[in-house]
Formats: C-alpha cells, structure tokens, sequence
C-alpha cells in the first residue's frame, strides 16, 4: 500500500503505519464514548488492519482517523480524533479533507460513519444522516 503524506505548517498527516504512537491512540481511545476501557491489544490489531490517517506536529501524534475498508466498494470511517490540547485550530477539518483526498480512497462509492454528537461537522463534508436504519444488522457476541 502506498503511503501519503500532507504537510501544512509543522503539522503533517500521513498514512505511514510506522509513525503511530499506540501509546497516544489507546491512551485517547480508552477514554472515548464509543470504545471506553478497549485493551490496548484490541487497539493495535485494529490498527494494523486499517488505513490510518495520523496527525502530528512536529512528529508528536495529536490526532487520528481509522478507516475500515475494500479500497473498492466501500469504507467505514471511525476513531477520528484531535487531542484537546489542539482543537480549535481546524485540524479535524483537514483532517477529513486528506481522508477525502487521499488517492486510494477517491473513487469509493460508500463511505459510512457513526457519530452521537458530530453531525454537523460530517455533514459539511457531504455525509448526510440516515433516517432509518432499518436495513443495518449487528451481530453481538
């Protein structure tokens, strides 16, 4: 898989999974409303299985997006964050621009996403809610 880098200022994106800090990402994961207390195993074989957009400045991790995807037909998009300390300075924002952008993922049909309290934000980048999940399954174990 090719990796992608975008650059702006000191902040860098890039789907290179050799500059994720596992330690930042389960650290911020374990804390979150839709994974609390995941083990850090979980985690890291989550991780390898996906494509990761990390955020860094100066090549300290602040952010993550993780995508669940055939490259082909469709993605799932999840785990996309910004550490507290820099919000607010449109990172999350570029975030999803470079997710959108990246070459590998430019002609997927179908890009779904959860969220409880982002609407908004994803709706300005075209996801649109979906007024009856009718057709969705889950299968728990």
């Amino acid at each position: 898989m090719k990796r992608y880098h975008w650059q702006r200022d000191s902040d860098e994106i890039s789907t290179d999974p050799d500059l994720l800090n596992i330690d930042v990402i389960h650290r911020f994961l374990t804390t979150s409303y839709w994974c609390p207390g995941i083990e850090r195993h979980a985690v890291e074989v989550a991780l390898k299985h996906s494509l990761c957009f990390g955020l860094y400045r100066e090549r300290e991790q602040i952010g993550l997006a993780r995508l669940v995807t055939d490259f082909a037909r469709f993605g799932y998009l999840l785990d996309v964050f910004v550490l507290e300390a820099f919000r607010g300075q449109g990172l999350g924002k570029w975030l999803i621009f470079c997710v959108l952008e990246c070459p590998s993922l430019r002609d997927l049909p179908s890009i779904g996403l959860a969220t409880r309290d982002a609407h908004s934000f994803y709706e300005a980048f075209g996801w649109e809610r979906q007024t009856s999940a009718d057709h969705l399954m889950k299968l728990t174990r």
